[in-house]
This record gives C-alpha cells, sequence and structure tokens, in this order.
C-alpha cells in the first residue's frame, strides 16, 4: 500500500499505522458461519446402504467381519525368540466377495528399512516377521514376497521386487504380496463368498526385540528373564462398511482397528516362567501348584490384596508346577475381543485383588511384577479397582471375566484385559477397556475418539477417587491460548501424521477440552448422559466419528454441528470480548464482539452491588445467589454473520458492579483478559460505563 493512500486513510500522518491496526482491531468483517459437518463419500453410501443410521446408530444393515484364533506358541528365552502355529477362521459376515485378505505383519516394524513416523524408533532391528508356511483353506499360498533380500542394497532391493513382480503375476495361485510391510495382502485365487468362511494358516517366528527405543508398544523384553508379547501373531486387518479392508502402515505412534473375535491361545515356555495375559487361564491344574491355585481362590473374597506367588517363590515347584521336559503350556481362552497380549517372567511376582462390578459381581485383578519393583504396584490394585467400578457406574458394567497388570518394558499400554503399566497409568489404561476394547473405535485414524475420552474420563475418575466433583472449569481457554499454530493438525487428522509436536496434543489433550465446552453448552451430566448412550447402542462394535457426531446431536436435543466443525475438522478458537458497557437509566447494554472464528454461546454473570432496589426476574437469566445472575444468549445469534451482539441487561435499578463474559472458562477463548468488565487500565484506574 503507498504512503498517499495511507494518508488518505488515516489523515493524522503520525499516527498512520496506529489508525490503520486500529481499523483492523476493532472492523472484523462479517463471516459465514459453517453449521453443517463434511460428509465423506463413505459414510453417504454406509448411509444410503443402511449399514449406518443417521440417528448415530448401527444401521439396520450393518454388519463387521469376525475373525477368530487358535495359536500355539513357544517362546526360546535365550534367542528371545517367538515361534508360532496359528490357525484364523475368516468370518465373511459382509455383503462382499472379498479377492484379498488383509493381513498385519507388525513384526516387520522392525526391519531395518521400515518407515516409521517420528520420533518413534524402533528398540532394535531384527529380521521381523519370518513366514514359513502359509495356506487359506488348505491351499497353499505363495510368500516368496515375505524372503529376506538375496544380498544387501540395491541388489536385494530388486530381488525383492522381482519376487513380489512374479507373485502379482501368478493369477492362478493364492499369492502373498508385500510380505516385508507390515500390512501384506493375500490375494486369493477363489474369493470368499459372502456369507461364507475361509481358514488361514500360518507358521511364522520372530524375534522379540529390546532396547532402549521409543517404540514402547512393542518394546518387548528385558534381557532373557521378562518377555512381553505385544502385536506378536500375524493379524487379520479390519474389513468394514466405510473403507474395506484397512490399509494402514503400522508406523509407531497411531494404535489400532481390529476385528472381534474368540481367541484359544497355547503358550510353551519354560517350566518356573509365570504368563499372564488375555482371557482365562483353562488349564491351572497343570501350571500351578496346589498351594497357588488355593490362594486364587480366595482372591474373590475380599477387597485385600492377595500373594499369589511371592518373591521369594522362585522356579519350578513353587512359582509354577514343575515337568519331566522342563516347560509347560499355558492355555488361555478370551471370547469377544479384539487382541491378545501376554507377559512371561522367571521371576514375577503375583499378587490379585477383586474389583466388584455393578449388577456382575465380583471380578480378579492381577498383578504381576518383578520384585524390585513392588513400590510401583503397591497401589496399582486400588487403583485399577476404582477405575473399573467408576467406569462401570458412569458407562457401562466392565465386560470382561479378569484384568491384569503387567510389568515390562510396554509401559503405559492396553491390550483386552491386560495392562501394561504399574500404578502411573493404571486408571488411564483401566478405561481403554471401555475403547477401544468394548466400542471399537478406529484408533488409527481418529486417536482422539480413544485416547482423548479416556482423558476426559480420567478427569472424572481421579474426582470420584479423591471425594470431590470434577474440575472442568478452566479447560476450555487452555487450548484458546494455543490453537492455530502452523504445526497443528485437525483433530479428524490421521493419527499417523499428526506430527512429533501434536499427536499428544491433538489425540489425548483437545477431546477433554472440547467436552469441557460442550458441558459448558448443555450442561456436564447431559453430555455423559448422551455419551452413555452411544456406548451402549455401540457395544462391540465400530462406530465412526459421524456415528458419534450424529448420536450426540440426537441424544442432545440440538444440532451442534458447529460445534463439531469448529473443534473437529478445523483448528480454530473462540475470540470473544466485552466490546462496551453502557449504562442508560435502568437499562445496560453490554456489546460483545465475536472476533474469532469458533462460535460460541453469549454466558455473562453480573454481580450486582450488595444492597438498592430489589432484582428484577430477567428472560435469558437465573440467580447463582442474592448478588449474582447468569444470562445465556444461544450461539444462534452469530449465524447471521454478525460479529458484535448486544445483550440488554434489564434488572431494575440495582447497580452493577461486575460483568464476566465465560465465567467458567469453558470456551476457547484466545483473550481471556477482555472478558471482565471493569477492565483495569495502565493507571491502575478502572472503566465504567
Amino acid at each position: 500500500m503507498s504512503q498517499s493512500l495511507l494518508r488518505a486513510l488515516c489523515p493524522a500522518a503520525a499516527a498512520t499505522l496506529l489508525c490503520a491496526s486500529h481499523a483492523i482491531a476493532q472492523s472484523v468483517p462479517p463471516r459465514a458461519v459453517r453449521r453443517d459437518i463434511p460428509i465423506t463419500n463413505a459414510i453417504r453410501r454406509a448411509l444410503e446402504a443402511g449399514t449406518r443410521d443417521s440417528t448415530g446408530r448401527p444401521g439396520r444393515n450393518y454388519w463387521q467381519l469376525r475373525t477368530d484364533y487358535d495359536i500355539d506358541v513357544s517362546l526360546d528365552p535365550t534367542s528371545s525368540r517367538l515361534t508360532g502355529k496359528a490357525r484364523i477362521t475368516i468370518h465373511n459376515t459382509s455383503p462382499d466377495s472379498l479377492p484379498v485378505i488383509g493381513l498385519r505383519l507388525d513384526p516387520n516394524h522392525f526391519l531395518g528399512n521400515a518407515p516409521h513416523a517420528a520420533p518413534w524408533v524402533p528398540a532394535e532391528v531384527t529380521d521381523g516377521m519370518v513366514l514359513s508356511r502359509m495356506s487359506i483353506n488348505g491351499q497353499p499360498v505363495d510368500i516368496s514376497s515375505n524372503a529376506a533380500p538375496a544380498g544387501g542394497g540395491a541388489e536385494g532391493a530388486r530381488a525383492i521386487q522381482a519376487q513380489q513382480a512374479a507373485a502379482a503375476n501368478a493369477a492362478a495361485a493364492n499369492t502373498l504380496l508385500n510380505g516385508r510391510s507390515t500390512n501384506a495382502r493375500i490375494r486369493l485365487a477363489t474369493p470368499i463368498k459372502a456369507g461364507a468362511k475361509a481358514v488361514l494358516e500360518v507358521d511364522w517366528s520372530h524375534k522379540l526385540p529390546g532396547g532402549p527405543g521409543t517404540g514402547h508398544r512393542m518394546t518387548q523384553r528385558w534381557a532373557d528373564t521378562l518377555f512381553q508379547p505385544t502385536q506378536w501373531y500375524p493379524r487379520i486387518a479390519k474389513y468394514d462398511d466405510l473403507r474395506g479392508w484397512d490399509s494402514e502402515l503400522y508406523l509407531g505412534p497411531s494404535e489400532f482397528y481390529n476385528n472381534f473375535g474368540t481367541w484359544d491361545v497355547r503358550i510353551d515356555v519354560p517350566h518356573g516362567w509365570i504368563v499372564s495375559g488375555t482371557g482365562l487361564l483353562q488349564n491351572p491344574e497343570q501350571v500351578l501348584t496346589p498351594t497357588v491355585r488355593e490362594r486364587l481362590a480366595t482372591v474373590l473374597r475380599s477387597d485385600d490384596i492377595t500373594t499369589i506367588v511371592g518373591p521369594s517363590e522362585v522356579g519350578p515347584g513353587q512359582a509354577t508346577a514343575t515337568s519331566n521336559t522342563g516347560r509347560l503350556v499355558w492355555r488361555f481362552h478370551a471370547d469377544s475381543v479384539n487382541d491378545f497380549a501376554w507377559a512371561t517372567a522367571k521371576k514375577y511376582v503375583w499378587q490379585a485383588t477383586r474389583a466388584t462390578i455393578p449388577g456382575k459381581g465380583a471380578v480378579p485383578i492381577h498383578m504381576v511384577y518383578l520384585p524390585g519393583r513392588a513400590n510401583l504396584y503397591a497401589r496399582a490394585g486400588q487403583v485399577s479397582r476404582h477405575a473399573l467400578e467408576f467406569y462401570s457406574k458412569l458407562w457401562f458394567p466392565y465386560q470382561f471375566p479378569q484384568l491384569t497388570l503387567q510389568d515390562g518394558p510396554s509401559a503405559g499400554m492396553e491390550y483386552p484385559m491386560v495392562i501394561n503399566s504399574s500404578v502411573g497409568a493404571a486408571d488411564h489404561e483401566t478405561a481403554h477397556m471401555w475403547w477401544p476394547m468394548v466400542v471399537g473405535n478406529n484408533e488409527t485414524w481418529y486417536g482422539w475418539m480413544d485416547e482423548g475420552f479416556n482423558q476426559y474420563m480420567n478427569i472424572l475418575s481421579d474426582a470420584d477417587a479423591e471425594g470431590k466433583p470434577p474440575v472442568l472449569d478452566g479447560l476450555g481457554q487452555s487450548y484458546g491460548r494455543t490453537s492455530g499454530d502452523e504445526a497443528e493438525a485437525p483433530m479428524m487428522w490421521n493419527a499417523n501424521y499428526g506430527g512429533p509436536g501434536f499427536y499428544g496434543f491433538t489425540t489425548y489433550t483437545k477431546t477433554p477440552l472440547m467436552l469441557s465446552m460442550l458441558g459448558g453448552i448443555v450442561g456436564d451430566s447431559a453430555v455423559q448422559r448422551a455419551h452413555r448412550e452411544w456406548a451402549q447402542a455401540w457395544l462391540f462394535k465400530h462406530p465412526s466419528p459421524w456415528d458419534w457426531m450424529f448420536f450426540m446431536n440426537k441424544a442432545l436435543g440440538q444440532n451442534l454441528d458447529w460445534f463439531w466443525y469448529s473443534w473437529l475438522f478445523t483448528t480454530d478458537a473462540v475470540d470473544h470480548r466485552l466490546a462496551s458497557v453502557k449504562r442508560q437509566g435502568l437499562n445496560t447494554a453490554v456489546t460483545v464482539a465475536q472476533d474469532g472464528n469458533m462460535p460460541a454461546p453469549i454466558v455473562l454473570d453480573v454481580t450486582f452491588a450488595k444492597t438498592g432496589p430489589a432484582i428484577r426476574p430477567m428472560r435469558n437469566a437465573v440467580m447463582l445467589n442474592d448478588s449474582t445472575a447468569r444470562i445465556t444468549v444461544p450461539v444462534d445469534v452469530w449465524f447471521d454473520g454478525r460479529r458484535q451482539h448486544t445483550v440488554n441487561l434489564v434488572f431494575g435499578g440495582r447497580a452493577i458492579q461486575k460483568v464476566q463474559l465465560d465465567p467458567q472458562r469453558r470456551f476457547p477463548d484466545r483473550n481471556p483478559a477482555d472478558n471482565v468488565w471493569p477492565t483495569a487500565t495502565a493507571t491502575g484506574t478502572r472503566s465504567t460505563p
């Protein structure tokens, strides 16, 4: 802009820049408020097909694949290697004929050339998932794409490419594609028809990695004395009505999206080693001593901590039964779960207690840990007990027959009936037994529906444990001060690609802030009631974010699409301010400016003088006490694009001493300092009407 034009706009040449900046600050142009949410093609097709419903409930034609696993696995502590055989039954409950099967080979994350999302660094480089045999319905599968490169560098790469090209051209054969990836495919010579089932058999082995890497979910051993296998077997990928086969690689930060099913798992380890895991132990008579079994039988009788195996009870004959072969096979069974994790150690201490679940009764809580780490587990059982009981009342009863806390390197991680954590994350990881272990959110794409819901739950649980009401006030404004950073991704961004600085913020932190603002609009109890009803509607199913948004709109009795759009699809924030407060006779005109891009209701707390004329009732106002009124103006005053709205306070002749905008600090305001009247000036005086 030229200097002459500036002078024409602001005649006082000495104040040119000041005038220009003041004009910009005081004259924010009107803007359209988006009052709908983006609907993807996948959601649109699902609504048309009736697999999803506009009410947010599963549709009349909802379906989901089921996968059942029968697994034998053996651990060699010396080599840190698992060797296993799996028989996986795929129930094609979809209306689609399936020409391919999606296959998860997560141990390939540890191949030297595997992609990773920073800052997740693998614990060590291994040979990945080594497949030795595979068949589908008894017919062999060509697994050459899983072979290690014949040589290093370019020659090895070309060899792998040639193998994959040859496999891809073998149209008449069952063929494994991308066998060195964490996301492989099996192309079938004969597709699995709708309503049919197929049996995949696979033999494999891989080394359990250890070391100092930050990829904690799959850091799986401490030396050769403790192992914590996770994502340890070939898993069938998720197939759903929205995207078909889940095609996301395992990169480290994001978590999982799995089918529900039944697991029967037999784990072969040296005798004397204690094994814990998902499901219920099926053969205690074969792997436990009579003394251990007697102690286990007392666990459900009280809330006391019972020592099942003490720190001095080590080895075969004390920690476990004995075997002539030097090894024992532990058998576990689990129904309606979406994964299986386990742990084993040479010197585990084993303790247990109980939780009492409403409408269900007592369930055991097990803790297995190394003797020198007893302090980390001293309160872990108590914390998990409170979490199980509290969340059972808050949402729905705990669905599984037991819970186990496992010591090891995979700290702060959860799987069905398994928490890889001590007391530090016991409450948070226990909350995961509701999502994604029962309400099967897509953690890879929408981590906020998993970790974020949990963070909100943890606020409620922590307060309840202390016998206090939860503090949700003030959370909204914390986002207002940080929103809009150019590195920040919207919450609907794929969790794999949120970036190292914002994965935690977007996935964990923003959801409680969002739900705090929602509670400031409709009430916290209404938010929790609606969320409870949604969760119960999706037990052991797979909701999308749209299902949640649709359901919450219906349950809360209002269209909140403007709210979902701002929070989930943008990085916008509220920027309310008290533009003016003017007294005219018995009327006080409060003008509120909306300078931000996220709309919000206008909530004003008006504080009156202690004495004076009677305070008259006013529409949209409630008296909080004898000297404070709260006025709420619905958000739709902004929907026509206006940037200012005047609230006329007609309470009679009682003097007004203070006006507070957003008194609960629920809205993500960029500058809360301009939300109070009167305000302190630079000279220490106070503004007046």
